[in-house]
């Protein structure tokens, strides 16, 4: 598998804006909810922290490549030799 250096830094480059927009809007979520006793900032808190962890698998996800398209097995099997 080789990857393409120019596109992993662009993904890394968009992965971690969305990362750090994430970090600010669970902050501020976050001082919203404790600070200010606001409950709907617990909404924005979990929205963003799943946001993050959803731009994060796919950065991931892009490093596996073409061969995730489920063609070819993602990890060695043991073709043959019994469960």
């Amino acid at each position: 598998m080789s990857l393409d250096i120019a596109q992993v830094k662009r993904r890394r480059t968009v992965m971690l804006a969305v990362n750090g927009i994430a970090v600010l809007g669970a902050l501020s979520g976050a001082v919203a909810y404790f600070k200010y006793a606001q409950s709907w900032a617990l909404v924005v808190f979990v929205a963003a922290l799943l946001v993050g962890f959803g731009a994060q698998i796919w950065f991931i996800a892009g490093l596996r490549g073409s061969d995730s398209s489920g063609k070819k097995p993602a990890r060695a099997t043991r073709v043959g030799k019994g469960a």
